[in-house]
Formats: structure tokens, sequence, C-alpha cells
């Protein structure tokens, strides 16, 4: 076991004398608050954060981030206060244990105290990220030392290693931390397959070594004919990764173990570009395979010109190329000595697209509905591959793979998301579900009044886009509630002889903190939402009820529906209602108002469950579009689907969807969902489709 003053010899190969004897001062300080503890494998206490401290050293970290490393435990398990740390160091390294401490408890708590802690632990890595980088190390020690656990505890430690502690490694640019957080965990989650899998590697590396040696040796000669001084070497796949791509590419094992991976190392960027024109020429490359990840980097900061070639008897070989920087980044990422220069201007390009993702994580935490929501979002956000887009003005935006246009809107600016149209996709107008691809310029379509739709929320994959979208809908969401909750209201009031606006103030006052809500506002919305009955508010509101307690509440008249009242007023998908169609609503806790044909079978149902049922009627002057489904049984005949879609178009309907059933060799059943105004607009679409030879049958489909 390595001792203080081995470190501190260490030590002395980058930091100063004087910054040595501050750290050695911070170990004195940490063993004797950890004094009589021990770790499960016996060991005193104070070897964990000597381990950690040594694991920092190797990145070659500044002292006081090396003394938070020696601190990181006291404030959590010895009970030294935090101004105590300040008093004895000083403020920073005070702040960096503070932190290390707050993400410390993350996981050790219920799922949505766990998720506080995590926002908590944002907020102070925003301000420092060598935070996450103490914690880190932390958890590399804690994975290395796994073994003295029970296996439960084992298998939940990994676990969150490979879902958070992994992915923030990458996300930094740290891949040695990253890669043997996978292989530790990988092995405690998962002891067989891992066992397996190794058996499996050691084997096929036998066979592969002679293939390898004659790979290399083609690559150094090239290299060597041009002049050009290089470091070549074979890269060897960890277990995690063969096991990961097994499982999401569904290949075998030999199919994974069949692609021979090099990195060539080379002293500038021009010389990178003339290597890959060379091992181009000394092997095919594979169309659609090259990345340049040089002029664009990851957002990690992570670069190296990637490019896939059909080697020898058409083995495909996989190649990277990057300079001794790029390599040293890499591996190490942010954790570089050049990190820590505390103004902005001072850090390198990898550092301030570290600090650009924690500043993405406090917008996050700001817009999140709850803690929960935050921790889902920000797991998204660690998704490792990204596509990268450009605006109309040439800014380039990384994205996570599979994002839509919808994502990139948000990505540019909330108020673009929420504002947000259409689209093209490289100048042709595309729609805002399509997956983008790297290297496509997206320009987004806006309109003032425009508000997001809730159907995004199944395509969107970043956590700015989905967060954004809730917050929308629901600030949306809550107005139009409120505005229903008036009307709803003002007719239970008007059986009472009352209007809204006549009512004492005092008797408002008293009714909202009975109920214990916020405001008058809150009351409204939960009245529009279906929660509270608005014939039973009504009489608490009329300040002498004993007059009205054997009043039966008539509503005067049906309640207009306009439709557009948004989110609060749903049109049932059992009947699909539309204007000139008898209809009858009833009130769903949560949902506000659905709106039933007063016909529909489920409404005895509805009856049954004892739900408020209501009178309400169309507006006379109604301009929106309503979804009505239609069954169409038809003879086949070529072209009869197009002719029946130019049919419905050409009488002004929308076909929302349509999928085709086919019944026997003569008859085809055709489902649609149509967009229509009214009864009289459907009925013109009926009339023109009666008018198609080959059609039999036309049916309007309710429940």
């Amino acid at each position: 076991m390595s001792t203080i003053d081995t470190f501190a010899e260490n030590l002395q190969d980058y930091l100063a004398p004087e910054q040595v004897a501050m750290v050695v001062r911070a170990y004195d300080f940490a063993e004797e608050a950890h004094e009589g503890q021990t770790r499960k494998s016996g060991e005193p206490y104070i070897s964990h954060p000597l381990a950690v401290a040594q694991i920092l050293a190797e990145m070659r970290v500044d002292h006081q981030c090396l003394m938070a490393a020696l601190l990181h435990d006291v404030i959590e398990d010895t009970g030294v206060p935090k101004q105590l740390l300040s008093k004895n160091f000083d403020d920073q390294v005070a702040e960096l244990v503070d932190g290390v401490s707050k993400l410390s408890s993350m996981f050790h708590s219920r799922a949505e105290a766990q998720a506080e802690n995590f926002q908590k632990m944002t907020l102070a890595m925003a301000k420092d990220i060598r935070v996450i980088l103490v914690k880190l190390a932390d958890r590399l020690h804690n994975m290395r030392t796994l073994g003295h656990l029970d296996p439960e505890k084992r298998r939940r430690i990994a676990r969150e290693t490979l879902e958070i502690y992994a992915p923030i490694a990458l996300r930094l640019g740290m891949n040695t931390i990253r890669v043997e957080f996978e292989e530790l965990g990988f092995r405690a989650l998962y002891p067989l397959r891992s066992s397996m899998i190794e058996k499996a590697v050691r084997k096929a590396r036998g066979n592969r070594k002679e293939v390898i040696s004659k790979l290399q040796d083609s690559i150094n000669s090239c290299l060597r004919e041009e002049g050009i001084s290089a470091r070549v070497f074979g890269r060897e796949k960890h277990l995690y990764s063969i096991y990961t791509k097994m499982r999401s590419k569904r290949k075998s094992f030999a199919e994974i173990m069949d692609v021979y991976a090099f990195r060539i190392i080379v002293d500038s960027v021009d010389t990178c570009y003339r290597v890959l024109g060379m091992v181009h020429n000394l092997y095919k490359p594979v169309a659609g395979r090259f990345k340049d990840y040089v002029a664009i980097p990851k957002a990690n900061g992570y670069q190296s010109l990637h490019t896939t070639l059909f080697g020898m008897h058409g083995l495909p070989i996989e190649i990277q190329i990057r300079t001794e920087d790029m390599e040293e980044f890499a591996n190490h990422g942010i954790a570089g000595h050049w990190l820590y220069k505390t103004k902005e201007e001072g850090a390198g390009a990898g550092t301030q697209r570290a600090r650009a993702w924690m500043r993405g994580l406090l917008e996050l935490q700001q817009s999140a509905g709850n803690s929960l929501e935050f921790i889902e979002n920000v797991k998204i956000d660690l998704f490792p591959d990204e596509v990268y887009v450009f605006s109309p003005a040439g800014d380039i935006y990384e994205l996570p793979q599979g994002s839509t246009p919808i994502d990139f809107a948000y990505a540019v600016h909330t108020d673009i998301g929420n504002t947000c149209v259409a689209c093209r996709i490289d100048r042709r107008l595309a729609p805002l579900s399509a997956s983008l691809e790297s290297g496509q310029t997206v320009e987004i379509i806006r309109s003032a009044g425009a508000l997001p739709n809730p159907a995004w929320l199944s395509y969107v994959v970043t956590g700015k886009a989905r967060s954004g979208i809730r917050n929308a809908l629901k600030v949306q969401q809550e107005n139009e509630s409120v505005e229903l909750g008036r009307r709803l209201l003002d007719r239970a009031l008007s059986a009472l002889n009352v209007t809204f606006d006549a009512l004492n103030e005092e008797s408002i006052r008293t009714v909202v903190k009975n109920g214990k809500f916020s405001s008058t506002e809150d009351l409204l919305q939960e009245i529009g939402l279906g929660n509270q009955m608005a014939s039973v508010v009504a009489r608490r509101l009329v300040q002498d009820q004993s007059e009205y307690e054997s009043l039966e509440v008539d509503y005067q008249g049906p309640l207009p529906i306009k439709g557009t009242e948004g989110m609060v007023v749903t049109y049932a998908r059992c009947c699909r209602p539309i204007p000139g169609d008898p209809i009858i609503g009833h009130i769903s806790a949560g949902k506000g108002i659905v709106i039933h044909i007063d016909t529909c079978r489920n409404m005895s149902e509805i009856r049954a469950k004892g739900e408020e049922i209501m009178s309400v009627r169309w507006e006379d002057e109604i301009d929106q579009e309503f979804t009505v489904e239609m069954r169409i049984e038809l003879e086949h005949e070529k072209g009869l689907i197009a002719m029946l879609a130019s049919t419905i178009t050409g009488v002004e309907a929308n076909i929302e969807r349509i999928s085709i059933l086919e019944r026997d060799a003569r008859l085809t059943t055709v489902n649609l969902l149509l967009q229509v105004q009214d009864r009289v607009h459907l009925a013109n679409v009926i009339k023109k489709l009666r008018h198609i030879h080959h059609v039999n049958r036309i049916i309007r489909v309710r429940n």
C-alpha cells in the first residue's frame, strides 16, 4: 500500500514544493478525521482518499483538486462542517468537497431524493468541473475494490456506473476512465457473460496475430516510403464494447472479431490528411464510412479521422488517424493540467465544450417539471453517438443520433422550438419527425401564434426539446383549463341566479383557502381539468348556503363547444364526434371535458361509473378540422388507392392515415382517418367517393 511520503515524492514531478506541502496537510487533516474508521476490506479508511488522489495525480491535476480528493469524505462521513474546511484550507477546496459530498449521496436514497441530489450536484459541477473529476476518481477506486461487497450491492453500484458514470466520463472525453468503468462494471454485473467473452477473445487473439502483423507491416512500409514518422498500433476491442455491439447490432462474436482496428499517431493535422490519402491508396475505402472529427470535433472535444477499408482478402480494417495532442485528449479529455486556469480564455476547446454541457444541464434543471424528469433528460443527453448539422447561417450543432428538426429547433433556442411549424432539410420541405443525418442544413419555419404539439414528445430525443415541449404544454393547458373552468363555474352559478363577477370577494377567498388552493386561478384550473365539480364549488361560493341546499342544479342551456379549447376539451376516439353530430360531454379528472356522440355505447359505462355528465352543443360558427374514421370496401383495380386519395383531396379533406386490409382475391377494405370540417363536409366526401366505379360500400366507423 502506498504511503503519503511516496505520494508526495511523486507529486514533486509537476507541483511546486509549497503546493505539495498543502496536499500533505490535507492528508494529515483527513487521516485525523477518519481515525478509527475502516473499509470493508479491513484497511484504514484513509487508504481510499489517498488512492483517489493518486488516480487524479496520474492525470496531473492541480493541488486544490488533490486536496479535495483527500478530503472528499470528511463532510459526509465524519461530520466535519464545510466552514471548518474553509478556515483550515480555502473556500475553493471547501466548495469542491461540498460538491462531491452532494454527488456522493446521489444514489443512496429513493428515486425522488436521488434525483434532487443530482440536481444540486449540477450546480457545483457548473461552477467547477473538478467536482465531477474527483467523483469519477472516487467511483473508479470503489469499482476496483468491489470484491469486498455483497453481491446485491455490487450489482447496484455496477449498474449505476454503466448508466451514469461511464457516459459522463465519455462526455468529458476521459476515455481511459470510461473503458475501465465499463470493464469493471460489466464484470460485476454480468460475471458469466464477461468470462465467456474474455475466453473467446483470448482464443481469437492467437488466430489474429499473423493477420495484424501483416497489416501493420504494410501500413508501416507505406508510411516509410512517404518519409512520414508515425506510431502505428492495433486497437483491441474491450469486452463491454464487444458485448454491446453483439446486442445492439445483433451480430455474432465472430462477425465483430473479424474487424481489424489500427490507430496511426502523427505529428500534425496536415499529416493526418496526408496519411488518410495514403491508406486510401493502399486499400480501397468503404463508401459512407469516413468521418472527419478533426474539422468537426465531437461534443466532448474528441478529434480524429475515422475510415474503414477493404484490406487483403476483403478483411474490414478500421483506421483512426490523429496527432499526439489528439491522442492525449482522447484518453484524458478535460482532465489535463491545462484545465484549471479559472479564466474562460485560458481553457482549451474540450474544456469549453464541457462547460457548455454543464450550462445546458442548468438550463434543463430550470425548465424540468420535477427532479425525476430532469435526471431522465440528463440520461438522454449522455447518449454517446452524435450527428452534426448546420443552421442556414453555417453554425454547427451537435445532436444525439435519431434527432429530429424539432430537437434542432430547441437546440438553437427554446422560443424557436415553441413556435416551429415546419422545416426544410437541405432546402427541401421535410416532416418535423424526420431523423437528421450529419452534414444536413436545417431551416426552421416559424409562426408567431404557433404552440408545441403534444405528438412531438413521441419522436424528440434530446432532453432540452422534451423539457421545452412539456413546459410549453403545461402553460398552455393551465391557461386553457382556467378559461374552461370559468365557463363551467359561470353556468353552475347561473342556475343559482348568481354571476361570478357579482360574488363577494370574501366568499371566494374562503372557498380558495378551505379547498387549500393557492389562488382563484388554481381553483378554476382544477374545475377545468375535471378535478373539482363546478356545481359543488358554485354552492360553496354562494354566501347563504342553506338557502340553496335543496336546489337541483340545472344548467341554463348546453355548454357551447368551439373546437378551439385546446387540451382541456378532447374528442373521444371511440366515436370521433364532428360538428353536426348530437353530442354529450363528461368530465374526466385530469383531462377536462371529453366529448362523445350522444348514442355512443361507452356513455352507459361512463354513467355507471358515476362521472359527471353534462349537456353540450356545437357553436354555430366553427372553423376547425375534426378527425373521422371511414371504412371503404372496394374491388381490386390498379391505381384505385391513388384515385381515392385524389378524390378526397379534391373536396378539401385531408387524409391523416390510411391502412389496407386485403380480405380476398376480389375485395379490399381500406381504413381511413380523415380530417373534415363537419357532417356536411363529410357527406360531400362520401358523395364523391360513391361516384368511383369500383367502390362497393362506405361506412363511418363509430365504436
